[in-house]
């Protein structure tokens, strides 16, 4: 018996180069058009028995877009970056480049006041590890960097390795398996 994940990221709110840490913004215009020329491709991932999303807006409208209805989970919520939500990476590089490198070096560390990588990267396999196992499907729409912690904890990887993931908006990654033994399905 195994239990075969889809998460689907979310469609963008903002330009690369503008993502801001914690952001609540909802979908811009190219998200929405970027929905309109996937959902061909997704809408059937919405046949899952399970589905679920972030609680960012633009996960729950991505969902809602898609067709899913899914439930949100706040386990997927995004990494809470304590004093530097709002901001972006150059603005808080620009402020306290020393906080930006040890962040970037030590998983453990959380020189925001938030949460450590480590513990956003458990706390994502946490979610993944409690899905009901049982031969069925599941389908959920998180931010990027849900996706890139969930992909760190399925494989084992060392937790610096989520900073060489890219996740791309509306993309799909598949994670099959068992609580603790998942697989990546390309």
């Amino acid at each position: 018996m195994s239990v075969r994940v889809s998460l689907v990221a979310a469609a963008r709110s903002s330009a690369v180069l503008a993502e801001r840490f914690g952001d609540e913004l909802p979908l811009d215009h190219m998200g929405w058009r970027e929905i309109q020329y996937a959902a061909h491709a997704l809408v059937p991932l919405g046949a899952a028995e399970l589905r679920y999303c972030s609680p960012t807006p633009r996960s729950r409208a991505t969902g809602d877009a898609l067709g899913y209805a899914p439930l949100v989970q706040l386990a997927l919520r995004d990494c809470d970056m304590g004093r530097w939500r709002g901001l972006t990476l150059a603005e808080v590089a620009a402020r306290e480049p020393g906080a930006v490198d040890v962040w970037l070096a030590d998983p453990r560390s959380a020189p925001h006041g938030g949460e450590p990588l480590l513990a956003f990267i458990s706390r994502v396999g946490g979610w993944l590890d409690t899905r009901p196992v049982h031969d069925g499907w599941i389908v959920a729409v998180a931010e990027p960097a849900v996706i890139r912690a969930a992909l760190v904890y399925a494989l084992g990887a060392p937790p610096g390795s989520y900073w060489n993931v890219d996740v791309h908006p509306l993309s799909v990654t598949t994670l099959t398996g068992l609580p603790g033994r998942w697989h990546l399905s390309l």
